[in-house]
């Protein structure tokens, strides 16, 4: 429960939302059309590279309201390297374990790593 109570509904965590929820409508769809060339694995991939950088300037810009910096930049990979993992797990499980349908399946991933993604991306951004 502490860790809810430390990502709260602040005005900043609802901007988090709204940003997060621009990048994984675009990401999903960048990953539906990869998935006309590529495997779940690769297409999950190459989309959620791209998101990274959407959501560095989103997070920083509006969210965080603070001024892009390269060596936040450099670090910030790493908040979604960390998301990518667990993703990519969950969705192995989901989709081949479970059985969900892998056009299904990256909404339920996404909704178990906002969280973690809140936390790790303000203290990248705001130290």
């Amino acid at each position: 429960m502490k860790f809810i109570s430390a990502v709260g509904f602040t005005p900043e965590f609802i901007r988090f939302l709204i940003v997060g929820g621009i990048n994984t409508l675009s990401s999903y769809i960048i990953y539906t059309l990869f998935l006309l060339f590529f495997s779940y694995p690769i297409a999950y991939t190459l989309a959620y590279i791209i998101a990274i950088f959407v959501s560095y300037y989103l997070n920083t810009i509006f969210v965080f309201k603070h001024k892009t910096s390269l060596s936040k930049a450099l670090q910030f990979p790493f908040v979604y390297l960390t998301q990518f993992l667990v993703g990519f797990v969950l969705l192995f499980i989901l989709i081949d374990i479970l059985g969900f349908n892998e056009f299904l399946a990256p909404f339920f991933v996404v909704l178990i790593t906002i969280p973690v993604t809140f936390v790790l991306s303000r203290f990248i951004i705001k130290r």
